[in-house]
């Protein structure tokens, strides 16, 4: 337990399979804070199931066991790669749900804020997930919705994607605590010049991902992502748009150089691609939440697209695959 309150101890649960970059992104702000004060203000600490754990890319962390309670930590943090069938973790849930009848500010950085959604921590609460894990954050968990930023602070629940997400976060913390003057020499320190608000995005905007700056179809196209479950029609869409239907077609003939309903059905695939890789849902529940009538329909259309059935990409990952 730390003796010394004008120092926060920040602990950082790591699961198995965590990225060495977020967990980087996370705690390396702090030694900073540090250097550039003089004097310690926060002092890190690892915790894991066991010691070492490792890191997606093999490197391994040393850690001390679970914290249990009273740790004396001012925040707690689980970091988590991987995908859901990886985050069955009691131990970990059951430290997390201590820390926070202690009163401890408790955090999910890229998979994360999953945990700390099935250790029950979140109900009531607004909080973000790497967007790559949403898909199956939202088919375990359909009475709750990640929002679409880079980091939320609601309180003592801390959240946001991975990669350099959690600069900005840290950045935030560390300016609520020390001031936005001080806050800015870190950033400047891993030379962060540009400091992204929690609502900034987590992934380049529609025209970037899609190549393509033409009004109606980027409204068709963020219309698409937000029926997948359950497509529109052509001519729906085209309604939706305020244009014909045959001008919706000449639009991504021209711009797009593909069809709508191969557009369509391919962002319905990448959102099954997802689910077949971080979900325990069955093919037929994947088929359902992706628009497709059945689990032999969802196989055709997967095996055409991507070369493989989704039952053997399935086994492929459970058995060690990427």
């Amino acid at each position: 337990m730390n003796g010394d309150p004008t120092i926060q101890e920040i602990g950082f649960i790591l699961v198995p399979g965590f990225a060495l970059m977020s967990f980087a992104s996370a705690s390396e702000p702090f030694r900073a804070a540090n250097l550039i004060a003089g004097r310690d203000l926060y002092r890190i600490r690892v915790f894991g199931e066991a010691d070492p754990v490792p890191s997606s890319s093999g490197m391994a962390a040393p850690a001390e066991p679970l914290p249990g309670r009273g740790s004396g930590l001012s925040m707690l943090f689980v970091c988590a790669g991987g995908g859901p069938r990886d985050w069955n973790r009691p131990e970990v849930h059951a430290s997390l749900r201590r820390a926070a009848t202690d009163g401890v500010r408790i955090g999910g950085i890229s998979g994360g804020p999953y945990l700390l959604v099935a250790a029950g921590l979140m109900e009531g609460r607004r909080f973000t997930v790497h967007w790559e894990h949403a898909p199956a954050l939202i088919e375990a968990f359909p009475t709750l919705r990640p929002e679409q930023a880079r980091f939320v602070i609601d309180g003592n629940r801390l959240t946001c994607g991975g990669g350099v997400a959690p600069l900005d976060m840290m950045h935030a913390l560390i300016a609520e605590r020390m001031g936005a003057g001080f806050a800015r020499r870190v950033a400047d320190w891993y030379l962060h010049t540009e400091v992204s608000g929690a609502a900034g995005p987590q992934r380049a905007s529609l025209s970037e991902r899609f190549r393509v700056h033409h009004p109606v179809l980027v409204a068709v196209l963020e219309k698409m992502i937000g029926t997948i479950e359950a497509p529109l029609t052509r001519d729906a869409m085209a309604r939706f748009a305020g244009v014909s239907p045959r001008h919706l077609d000449r639009l991504f003939a021209e711009h797009m150089g593909s069809s709508f309903g191969a557009q369509y059905r391919g962002i319905r695939l990448e959102q099954a691609r997802r689910l077949v890789a971080q979900s325990p849902l069955s093919l037929a529940e994947i088929a359902f939440a992706t628009g497709f009538s059945s689990a032999g329909h969802l196989s055709r259309r997967y095996l055409e697209a991507f070369g493989e059935p989704p039952g053997a990409a399935r086994r492929a990952r459970a058995g060690g695959g990427a």
